[in-house]
């Protein structure tokens, strides 16, 4: 009896060992058109192994690579598609570099950083006022989301005429943000709506089960 450990390995364990049996005994056929048609049964088999993934985009050029690599690129036959090379296979992919980008404040979030530098670059009026007045807001939600404390609205003005390079200046006395209190009091009440959610959906799960037993 030969155990498994004993034999050759598989490239492709998904498949199972009797398609690589498969596969090998494809290899080993002599008839050129005998081998193509063997090649054609085992890709219908590997294909009906693996039923959800027939919307798969390029479903069937994969099942020919796969075969390719289980018979370890000796499969003599004309390929309905063009196969992947063997010394691309195990090629390293590329490196794909971060992004070289620095947070002065990363509770703000860069992409509220660059929210604000586009706004230093719109012409004065209504809209770019309009536009800065939600950005600081915003701010103070950012901050308030990591630290529960209030914060006073000079930190906002502050970190704000920062970030836009002093292009943005904002004061107490001309711009008010909503209160501390009432931002907070909006994320306790949104955290206890998803916990009553969470709440009554255990107990719809609850009552699902007893009635189950009672039907029984």
């Amino acid at each position: 009896m030969n155990y498994n450990t004993e034999l050759k390995k598989l490239v492709l364990p998904e498949y199972g060992r009797n398609i690589q049996n498969m596969v090998d005994y494809c290899v080993s056929i002599q008839d050129r058109e005998e081998r193509k048609r063997c090649a054609d049964s085992i890709i219908n088999i590997m294909g009906n192994m693996f039923p959800h993934l027939r919307d798969v985009n390029d479903f069937k050029h994969i099942l020919w690579d796969h075969l390719a690599i289980m018979a370890d690129f000796k499969l003599d036959i004309d390929y309905p598609y063009e196969i992947i090379k063997k010394e691309n296979l195990y090629r390293k992919p590329p490196v794909i570099p971060y992004i070289d980008s620095t947070f002065r404040y990363r509770h703000y979030g860069k992409v509220l950083e660059l929210m604000i530098h586009k706004a230093t670059e719109l012409e004065d009026g209504e809209e770019k006022s309009y536009l800065i007045h939600l950005l600081a807001n915003q701010m103070k939600k950012s901050f308030l989301t990591w630290n529960k404390e209030s914060v006073d609205d000079r930190k906002i003005f502050k970190d704000l005429s920062e970030l836009s390079r002093e292009k943005i200046v904002l004061s107490e006395e001309r711009h008010k943000l909503t209160d501390s209190r009432e931002i907070l009091a909006r994320n306790n009440s949104g955290n206890n709506v998803n916990g009553n959610t969470h709440n009554n959906n255990n107990n719809t799960n609850s009552n699902k089960k007893n009635f189950s037993r009672k039907g029984r």
